[in-house]
């Protein structure tokens, strides 16, 4: 199994966050892989700051982390039956980026939140948003992790067999992908 190099993008910017928690255990059953997470805490978009100051750094360097990489994984909650802010103006500002790291890149998409439904509505949304990106959206089976604060043991290991399954189902195509 050849060495894929892998990122993450986690829609929520707390540290404990259980999406951080999902992509981990994701990078963890795709195998052999770097993995590295990338920083969103980005400043909001705002046209005339772009046009004063330019694309900041973080924005440049966290393009250049989707261009670079093999495979993309990204985990959202469901805020208010929707994508995170923090996720949406990341897209907003890549797409301020020259060139198009997104286009033709393996993208897997899945999510985790407290109540029953997993963060799917934030899934669909994200995929959406993404949409116009043109990357390569690796289908199914759809990981929505519902009641995630209890979905996960002490090592950060998905609780149950078929989420379990599942998860590595999905990784196996998008390393097949690659």
């Amino acid at each position: 199994m050849a060495k894929i190099k892998l990122l993450g993008i986690s829609g929520a910017l707390r540290e404990g966050s259980t999406n951080r928690t999902l992509l981990r255990e994701a990078a963890r059953l795709i195998g052999e892989a770097d993995y590295t997470e990338a920083n969103l805490n980005l400043p909001l978009y705002d046209g005339d700051s772009e046009e004063a100051s330019g694309i900041p750094a973080s924005v440049v360097a966290l393009a250049k982390q989707i261009a670079e990489a093999d495979a993309v994984i990204i985990s959202t909650p469901e805020y208010n039956k929707g994508l995170t802010g923090v996720l949406k103006n990341a897209l907003d500002w890549v797409s301020r980026v020259e060139g198009s790291p997104w286009a033709n890149k393996p993208v897997a998409t899945m999510s985790a939140a407290a109540g029953r439904a997993g963060g799917e509505r934030g899934q669909v949304m994200l995929r959406e948003c993404m949409h116009a990106f043109s990357p390569k959206f690796v289908h199914g089976p759809e990981i929505a992790v519902a009641a995630s604060f209890e979905a996960f043991d002490e090592a950060g290991h998905l609780k149950g067999e078929l989420y379990e399954k599942n998860l590595t189902a999905l990784m196996e195509k998008l390393r097949a992908a690659v």
